[in-house]
């Protein structure tokens, strides 16, 4: 920071000028210097839904200078482009612990600098979208219980909404902190009618407007399939493209050879794959309902460790064009190879 002063008397403002000059110093660098000292790396570590285990990493943690731990933040730079990444070992458990070094962020194939990066859990908004078509009834139970163990991954601060569908989609339970009140909402309809899943996503998407907090996401419960939407793909493509928000889908698919040979059912796990993979999330594909509990709290793992990277992109042109992003990671010595999922890119600004 520099000052330039002219034609300053010497005896009676100068000191006054050095006391303001190291007021704006300490204020400015001090609480930033404080949290640097006290801001480590751990080892990676890779979590499960029975702990976590440490694993041997040779990470540089000499480079705090590129870490912006948040709340230290001097100020809001709208420029930046910020991306949750998600890591994963070779058998699906997240990997904690690493450090800026081990990623490298693309934009439309040119790397970018990161500047900001985190590793701590945030408050969520999460909207479910449950299926509550005919073809779940007898897998209702189950998908119910699953529903239930997801929200007991919440933190205080989050907040949810439920959107459940059949013939419609509808919102069953507007954006609350109370799970009594999403389980209440769960249990209030039996499943029958037609799929409208498209227009469930859709639905859930514009609820997300109103969420209070940045970090966003939506888990999808459906056997897959859309029969009774009156959005198409392509209306629910553009949206997801738009909304920043992660979306995670259980997909409880019967065997190919026991599901109905619409062409719109057996589309339907596709369909799941290409909307959440748009957005760092992924389908988790069920046959035995039993797993159901088990496959919801890991999802709910995977939101509270991922890693949040910030860049300013080098291309500052605002042209309201989708800008590809790719992250490619640096595995540590002595691990596996990893992979990272994250957003596949965004809209520059228009202004």
């Amino acid at each position: 920071m520099n000052f330039t002063v002219t034609d300053v008397p010497r005896v009676s403002y100068l000191p006054t000028l050095l006391a303001f000059i190291v007021s704006i110093f300490l204020a400015a660098f001090l609480p930033s210097l404080a949290g640097s000292g006290s801001h480590q790396f751990n080892s990676p570590t890779v979590a499960s839904g029975d702990g976590t285990k440490p694993i041997p990493s040779t990470s540089n943690q000499g480079n705090s200078r590129e870490h912006a731990v948040s709340g230290q933040a001097l100020h809001l730079d709208v420029e930046l482009a910020l991306v949750n990444v998600t890591v994963t070992d070779p058998y699906g458990h997240v990997v904690t612990g690493l450090d800026p070094g081990n990623f490298h962020v693309y934009e439309d194939n040119i790397e970018q600098e990161i500047l900001t990066f985190s590793s701590e859990d945030v408050p969520i908004s999460i909207g479910v979208v449950f299926d509550l078509s005919a073809s779940m009834a007898d897998k209702i139970g189950k998908a119910r219980e699953a529903a239930l163990e997801f929200f007991k991954t919440a933190n205080p601060q989050d907040e949810f909404f439920l959107v459940s569908f059949n013939d419609r989609a509808e919102l069953a339970c507007a954006f609350t902190n109370s799970i009594a009140d999403l389980q209440s909402s769960l249990l209030l309809t039996a499943p029958k009618g037609s799929t409208a899943l498209l227009d469930a996503v859709y639905l859930g998407l514009r609820e997300m407007a109103g969420a209070h907090n940045s970090k966003r996401a939506l888990l999808i419960l459906s056997d897959g399939g859309d029969n009774h939407s009156r959005y198409t793909h392509n209306d629910v493509k553009r949206l997801v493209k738009e909304a920043d928000t992660e979306i995670y889908a259980i997909g409880i698919f019967d065997p190919l050879d026991y599901r109905s040979r619409t062409p719109e059912e057996l589309y339907g796990p596709s369909l799941l794959s290409e909307v959440t993979e748009m957005t760092g999330g992924r389908v988790f594909a069920v046959e035995n309902l039993g797993e159901l509990p088990d496959i919801a709290t890991k999802i709910g793992l995977e939101l509270r460790n991922q890693y949040l990277l910030g860049y300013r992109p080098s291309n500052r042109v605002h042209d309201a064009r989708w800008r590809k992003i790719k992250i490619k990671l640096h595995t540590p010595k002595g691990l596996p190879p990893l992979k990272a999922y994250s957003k596949t890119g965004y809209y520059a600004p228009t202004h």
